[in-house]
């Protein structure tokens, strides 16, 4: 499973989730983070990633269209790259045990 972090999440992330979730990016380092919404989403289905965000904007296009693509919403409020690098990591099975079942379009974290 690989994740497209949204732009209010920082790429720095990156390096400590990889081995948990190889091929993951972040918008910006795609040169997207001027993007719509709606653009990303479609980069996202196109692209095979589960959206990371810490916004209800994918959370209510995964209302809208359901999957692909799946989101992960993280409700975490300001916190530190540590914390949400340790929150992905911790987490990881569960994640992929429910994005992977195929009923929950978008799960929420905290």
């Amino acid at each position: 499973m690989k994740l497209l972090l949204d732009e209010n999440l920082s790429r720095r992330i990156l390096p400590f989730i990889q081995d948990a979730y190889p091929g993951s990016t972040q918008v910006t380092l795609l040169g997207k983070e001027s993007a719509s919404d709606q653009d990303l989403w479609k980069y996202a289905k196109d692209n095979d990633y589960v959206i990371v965000t810490k916004d209800a904007d994918f959370q209510e296009l995964s209302l809208i269209h359901g999957a692909p693509p799946k989101v992960l919403w993280l409700r975490v409020g300001n916190t530190t790259k540590a914390k949400v690098a340790k929150l992905l990591i911790d987490n990881h099975q569960s994640i992929h045990d429910a994005l992977s079942a195929g009923e929950v379009d978008c799960l929420e974290l905290n």
